[in-house]
Formats: structure tokens, C-alpha cells, sequence
């Protein structure tokens, strides 16, 4: 049997509301993953060092304050200098449709809006996450 998912959930900024962040990280723990939330205002830099240290399948950010392209890419950078690249970056939160296909380019494999369903972030994340490439 496969070892259970390892995901780190993270507030990354000054947004004070994790509410969402904290059903996501829920609804993946209920689906049988380990999930690691990190808490409110972490930055890009202790974001990547808790899932270098958990040794994370996939980290999702959650951001709500309108700062989701800087933090986005400076998260995607650290990853890369810790050689983190094969971690999957997906997110959500208040990001404007028009940003999505910018970050997605940056390398974040998946936006979440509002209205997405936790069964979707679910079946999204078991398809997407720890599936062999190709």
C-alpha cells in the first residue's frame, strides 16, 4: 500500500483569514492525506523550509490578500533553489481569472476559485499529486 499523501497547506502573507485554508487542509486529511497546515502570516521562505523539512508531495497556498503573484513566485523560486521542483505548487483564494494562465506559466499546477468544491480539490489532488509523470 502506497504511502498516504503528504500536503502542506499555507497562509502566506499578511491575510488574516484562513478559514478556507483550514477546510481544504480538513477535507484532504477526512480523504486519508497528511496534511500540514502551517498556520497565518508565514512567508514564502518558511512555507518552503516546512515542506523541505516534511518532505511535502504538494504545498497549496492560500491567498486572499491580492498579493497571490508575488507570493506565488517567490515561492515557486525558493522551491527551486531548494530543489524542491518536483513538489506540485496549487492554490486558491480570491485570484483573478485573468492572473490564473500567468501563474500557471510561473509553474503552479492548479487554481482553485471560490466555488470550488472540496470534492473537487479532493479528486484533483489524488489525480494530480504523487501520479507518475507522463
Amino acid at each position: 500500500m502506497a504511502a498516504p499523501l503528504r500536503i502542506v497547506i499555507a497562509k502566506p502573507g499578511l491575510d488574516g483569514h484562513d478559514r478556507g485554508a483550514k477546510v481544504i487542509a480538513r477535507a484532504l486529511r477526512d480523504a486519508g492525506m497528511e496534511v500540514v497546515y502551517t498556520g497565518l502570516h508565514q512567508t514564502p521562505e518558511q512555507i518552503v523550509q516546512t515542506v523541505v523539512q516534511e518532505d511535502a508531495d504538494a504545498v497549496g497556498l492560500s491567498v486572499l490578500s491580492g498579493a497571490h503573484m508575488t507570493l506565488f513566485k517567490r515561492t515557486l523560486e525558493l522551491m527551486a533553489e531548494n530543489d524542491a521542483t518536483d513538489v506540485i505548487i496549487f492554490g486558491g483564494g480570491i485570484i483573478p481569472e485573468a492572473d490564473i494562465p500567468e501563474l500557471e506559466a510561473q509553474g503552479v499546477a492548479k487554481i482553485f476559485t471560490p466555488g470550488a468544491t472540496m470534492d473537487d480539490i479532493v479528486a484533483w489532488v489524488r489525480g494530480h499529486v504523487g501520479a507518475p509523470a507522463g
